[in-house]
């Protein structure tokens, strides 16, 4: 069958948490976890991609984006990503999970040591907690893939500076955005430059944003030299950054970027968005109407290397997706590439074998094709795995000719 791709615009309001009604645009749910470690409710707010696929189609599963100071960056994130990852074909970013964290006591939870602060130093206890209960959580009831990234802002950023140092394991690519690492005398800051970074980070990334927090007088090369409390929030992100691009032996895979104009507020959307676009930069495909349209060219062998490329960007064994196998046939068939268009479409017979869509759709080319004993032949091997499948109709318009 051939699926039309559905555009959705974003409307971004709190509607959803007072109830919802046919008018609403809903981006998410909110969930409440009882945490043992913590003594108290948390508040969650998850995303989860839209099913755009036929309802028959196996249950796809997604990466987790863990998101600190989730009421704060929640509808942004979900935005961007939706954009990159499904509206106009996008496929710059994968669809993803979204997980907003929101706070009850933020310098306490994203403080890893005590320090001046009233209430602060509970960081251990919070990475706790997302640790054994809501990781646990999320992966027990939605389905996830084990490919998770965190994203923090300012102390939310040191979170994940103090996360990466002590808990690699724990995710995969880390977002530390203009992070607080002028906290407690750069107590985390000294720690990190001792670090050798071994093999444990092997397969980690970590994207760094920083702010332009300084006096219009200075620059990232001034401000060095400078000893004022004013300057002492970007003074310690470029040490940071210092030490993690000096050493060409690291493990991990890093990068950073400054943002002339932009402020400790305006921030995070842009370096999420950068962010995101490094630690998935193997996720794009792109197709050329010379692969649609060039015999010469082994679009299934494209299909193939793409996807084995995806299994080594997530360390995970992924094979060509159903659905985008199943379009690509269909845009190709609308291009009059016939011939490549049937190879697509074995390939998703070869990959799934017991979709009884992937012969419903094979038929439908051998229908444009006017290979009539074909097109039946496929049509009743739909219908005899599924016999509710559109098949059905076509074969009866079939016997009256």
């Amino acid at each position: 069958m051939k699926y039309l791709i559905i555009i959705f615009i974003l409307c971004f309001s709190t509607s959803h948490i007072n109830g919802q009604s046919k008018n609403d645009i809903v981006i998410g749910k909110i969930d409440l976890i009882e945490s043992k470690i913590l003594n108290e409710q948390r508040r969650i707010l998850v995303h989860v991609p839209e099913d755009l696929t036929h309802p028959n189609y196996k249950k796809k599963s997604y990466p987790v984006v863990y998101l600190l100071d989730g009421d704060a960056h929640f509808y942004s994130l979900v935005g961007m990503i939706k954009q990159l990852s499904s509206v106009n074909g996008n496929t710059v970013l994968p669809r993803m999970i979204i997980v907003g964290i929101s706070n009850t006591n933020r310098m306490r939870d994203l403080t890893p040591t005590k320090g001046e602060r009233p209430n602060s130093g509970g960081g251990e206890n919070f990475m706790s907690f997302i640790k054994n209960e809501l990781i646990p959580y999320i992966d027990s009831n939605y389905p996830t893939i084990d490919y998770r990234t965190i994203i923090g802002h300012s102390l939310g950023g040191l979170t994940v500076m103090n996360t990466l140092l002590h808990q690699p394991e724990l995710f995969n690519a880390y977002v530390a955005i203009d992070p607080s690492m002028w906290y407690n005398n750069e107590n985390l800051l000294h720690k990190i430059k001792t670090s050798p970074f071994d093999s444990n980070y092997q397969s980690k990334t970590l994207f760094l944003g920083i702010a332009n927090t300084m006096q219009k007088d200075m620059d990232t090369i001034l401000v060095k030299k400078d000893t004022t409390t004013s300057t002492r929030h970007i003074r310690a992100i470029l040490k940071l950054n210092t030490f993690l691009n000096k050493d060409s032996e690291k493990n991990l895979t890093f990068k950073s970027k400054y943002y002339e104009d932009d402020d400790h507020g305006s921030v995070p959307l842009i370096t999420e968005y950068d962010a995101l676009r490094f630690i998935f930069k193997f996720h794009r495909f792109k197709l050329h109407r010379s692969d649609y349209l060039n015999p010469e060219i082994d679009l299934v062998a494209k299909v193939e290397e793409y996807y084995k490329s995806l299994s080594e960007g997530f360390g995970l064994e992924m094979k060509p997706d159903e659905e985008y196998v199943n379009n690509l046939g269909y845009q190709l068939l609308d291009n009059n590439a016939f011939k490549k268009s049937e190879e697509i479409f074995k390939l998703n017979i070869k990959n799934y074998p017991d979709s009884f869509n992937v012969y419903d759709s094979i038929g439908d080319l051998y229908m444009a094709i006017g290979d009539k004993e074909k097109a039946i032949e496929n049509f009743k091997k739909s219908v005899s795995l599924n016999e509710k499948s559109y098949s059905k109709a076509k074969l009866l318009e079939l016997e009256k000719e």
